[in-house]
Formats: C-alpha cells, sequence, structure tokens
C-alpha cells in the first residue's frame, strides 16, 4: 500500500539528479544504489545536497535486489558529518519497472529516511520518486520532490 501525505517534501537539486539518473543508467541492467546527504529543514522538508555512489553488495542477485554494506553505511555517515550534513536515505533504480517500491524495499527500509528511486528502461533513466517509510512500517508514503 502506497500514501501520499501533504506536506512531505525532498529537495533534490539539480546535480544531485544528474548523479542518480548517471548512476542508474551505467549500473542497467542492475539496480544502483547511493547515499542521500543533507539537511531535514523546517516543516518535514529534506534538502539532498550530496548523492554518493555506493557498491550494490547484494548476494540476492543484483537485477531484482540492492543492498547498501555497512561499511558503505559508515562511510556514508563519515561522509555527511565531513560536510556538516547527515545521512537522510539512500537511492536505488528500478530496471524495467516502476519507480514505486517493492515488497522487498518495504520489508527492508528503515523508518526516518528518504528513499529515492529512479526507472530504467532500456538503459534510460526515467521516472524519480521519493518516498517515506510510515511510522509503523505498514507501508510507504509519496514525498513530493522540489
Amino acid at each position: 500500500m502506497i500514501y501520499t501525505r501533504q506536506g512531505s517534501s525532498v529537495q533534490l537539486n539539480a546535480r544531485v539528479v544528474a548523479t542518480i539518473r548517471r548512476h542508474a543508467a551505467a549500473a542497467y541492467p542492475y539496480e544502483c544504489c547511493g547515499a542521500l546527504i543533507g539537511r531535514q529543514l523546517e516543516d518535514g522538508l529534506v534538502d539532498v545536497v550530496d548523492a554518493a555512489e555506493l557498491e550494490n553488495v547484494t548476494d540476492e542477485g543484483p537485477r531484482r535486489r540492492f543492498r547498501v554494506s555497512p561499511a558503505d553505511y559508515r562511510q556514508s555517515e563519515a561522509r555527511a558529518r565531513d560536510l556538516g550534513a547527515e545521512l537522510l536515505g539512500f537511492y536505488h533504480s528500478h530496471p524495467d519497472h516502476p519507480a514505486q517500491p517493492s515488497q522487498y524495499d518495504l520489508d527492508h527500509a528503515w523508518p526516518n529516511f528518504s528513499y529515492v528511486i529512479v526507472a530504467v528502461a532500456a538503459g534510460e533513466a526515467g521516472d524519480l520518486r521519493s518516498w517515506r517509510l510510515l511510522p509503523d512500517r505498514s507501508a510507504f508514503e509519496e514525498e513530493s520532490i522540489a
């Protein structure tokens, strides 16, 4: 189940969007993943200022799954601290599937993070959407992208 909540928004600058799209296209036909770094602003606005490409270390098959290693997670937090920011979430691609969370995404998501998903078809990055896990972990809500 997916919900949309008014007022939940993530800000992605052009450089961040370009990084995500380029990484997704280059990884095709596999899923890519990366960290979203920035600041949590007032009224629930998330301002992403950096997208850091990470290695997809899944052993379940990178065509349909991604996993961030513990070392990459720690490195992403350190990078955020170096920038005077915080780790706000992650992005990943869905090769030949819509930019909406799968059941696997729901089962493995953590609260308080934004999850940007980009659809990739035939090696071309397309629809890009952002999601946040509901507090009860039952579903995602879509965040508007500014």
